[in-house]
């Protein structure tokens, strides 16, 4: 079934069917560095982009559009009182830990798309060659399978933000932001029969657990079967 057919059987925040949504599990987090997303606009609808649930959580993010179409950018202005860094292991970018101390706030700045689309976006998006380029150090392999990745080593947007803030606001907060990751994860994984309920983080909500197959129903077959 096309995604446009069942975009009515969708959460408009997180984009979980109905039945799985996760919202009420969605942390607040005031973090002292702003996030602001630079969204390809072709990820907006997707069920499986992680970035815009990472701003859901942050109160001091924003969500900018870019695409090729005109009409889908939306205009960001770079903050002048506030340090600039945009994540993306660009040739050359400055491993974020090894980053000097700044009497300025952090402004962490991350494009979200495919691999394609991000690395295009520093150059497209006014202002932004004057940024700092920052990459991550080399840590744990990602958890997101659920799309296909042509680059091995290479996380999804949310694990990247939550790592870059773990260096930047402690691991508290990149904690919170890996549970929702796992949160998401877990639950689509189970919709489309490749992890057990007693596996995935947060559980199962009992209105879905009528489509658990384990009780000889089809589990939630409107879901979409393709990744991206």
């Amino acid at each position: 079934m096309a995604r446009k057919d069942n975009a009515h059987r969708r959460c408009s925040r997180c984009r979980m069917h109905h039945s799985l949504c996760f919202c009420a599990l969605l942390p607040k987090l005031d973090t002292q560095t702003r996030l602001v997303l630079i969204m390809h606009r072709r990820e907006l609808r997707k069920s499986t982009n992680t970035g815009r649930l990472a701003a859901l959580c942050l109160s001091n993010s924003e969500v900018h559009l870019r695409g090729d179409r005109d009409d889908a950018a939306t205009p960001f202005c770079a903050p002048t009182e506030r340090r600039l860094l945009w994540l993306f292991p660009h040739a050359g970018a400055v491993p974020l830990h090894e980053l000097e101390a700044s009497p300025l706030p952090t402004c962490l700045i991350v494009p979200d798309g495919n691999w394609r689309q991000a690395a295009r976006m520093r150059a497209r998006v006014p202002g932004m060659q004057k940024s700092l380029c920052v990459t991550l150090p080399q840590g744990a392999p990602s958890r997101y399978t659920l799309r296909t990745e042509a680059h091995a080593g290479h996380l999804s947007t949310l694990e990247a933000i939550a790592r870059a803030l773990g260096i930047l606001e402690g691991a508290d907060i990149q904690a919170a932001l890996e549970r929702v990751f796992n949160v998401m994860i877990g639950r689509t994984l189970w919709s489309r029969g490749l992890c057990d309920r007693d596996r995935v983080v947060g559980g199962i909500p009992l209105l879905a657990q009528r489509h658990d197959p384990d009780s000889g129903v089809q589990r939630l077959a409107c879901l979409p079967r393709n990744p991206r």
